[in-house]
């Protein structure tokens, strides 16, 4: 068999993920509800069976990493994390804006990046070092430095506890607009500049590795709202992405209770 380099197979992954969650979408399909309450499908769990089928394929010594399967560990440098759905909540309830997350790790650092929209036929894609193009072009997070200019949104508030959201609230005050909904397909459009600042909360590793190197490659910044990095062993599951890094240290301040303003510059 001849070997597939890692972006063939991400995408060969991701048009596999749709072929499975076209025919489900807008069906009647038992839901079931895992243990900490969130709902899966048959559409998730026979996603993820198929990729981490053609992971073994092709990438047998790598690690693996998925939402509805035991993780992987085969003791090297390459970890690939998928989310089959990111969204599921929006999947069963028809709307098109869920999709698939598929990245890959060399040691602790995200080295490609996939946010495939089996719906709408978008896909996002990012290799470290070479940018990100949605459908094939190139695209770039918009160039907004101030929060009275900025575009924030969030999936949903459910997932902040009482001081986070008074945090968040505080940032929405001080931004042009704030809407909610769009689950991963926000990290796309932050990633090709429809919107500014994306800001969540109780994710988990593989909700966010793929974000990390589109919207990094793209131009944007993401980290947590202590501004380190999303995914570690100490991370606590929040999120923030901004489109320039002058923007992330506005909401960054303002998610800790700082001021927001940008320092002068020296005159020296």
């Amino acid at each position: 068999m001849t070997q597939m380099l890692p972006l063939e197979l991400a995408h060969k992954m991701a048009d596999r993920a749709r072929s499975i969650l076209q025919p489900y979408f807008r069906t009647r399909i038992p839901i079931q509800d895992k243990a900490d309450t969130s709902p899966v499908t048959i559409a998730d769990r026979e996603t993820e069976t198929a990729l981490r089928e053609m992971l073994r394929m092709h990438f047998p010594s790598h690690n693996i990493i998925g939402e509805e399967h035991e993780q992987v560990q085969q003791g090297g440098d390459f970890t690939w994390v998928i989310d089959p759905i990111d969204g599921t909540k929006s999947f069963i309830s028809g709307m098109p804006t869920f999709g698939t997350l598929i990245s890959l790790q060399h040691a602790d650092l995200p080295i490609l990046g996939m946010i495939d929209i089996p719906i709408s036929g978008e896909r996002w894609v990012a290799r470290r070092g070479h940018g990100t193009h949605y459908n094939d072009q190139p695209c770039h997070t918009s160039s907004v430095t101030e929060l009275a200019d900025a575009i924030l949104y969030c999936t949903e508030p459910d997932p902040f506890n009482p001081a986070q959201l008074a945090c968040f609230d505080r940032l929405a005050r001080q931004v042009k607009l704030r809407r909610f909904g769009g689950d991963c397909y926000l990290a796309g459009l932050l990633a090709s500049g429809h919107i500014d600042l994306l800001v969540e909360a109780d994710l988990k590793i593989y909700d966010v590795m793929a974000m990390v190197t589109v919207i990094e490659e793209a131009g944007g910044c993401i980290s947590d709202w202590h501004g380190q990095p999303v995914g570690g062993s100490d991370w606590d599951g929040s999120l923030v992405a901004s489109a320039t890094a002058q923007l992330h240290r506005q909401a960054l301040a303002v998610l800790q209770g700082k001021p927001s303003q940008e320092p002068p510059e020296s005159g020296i």
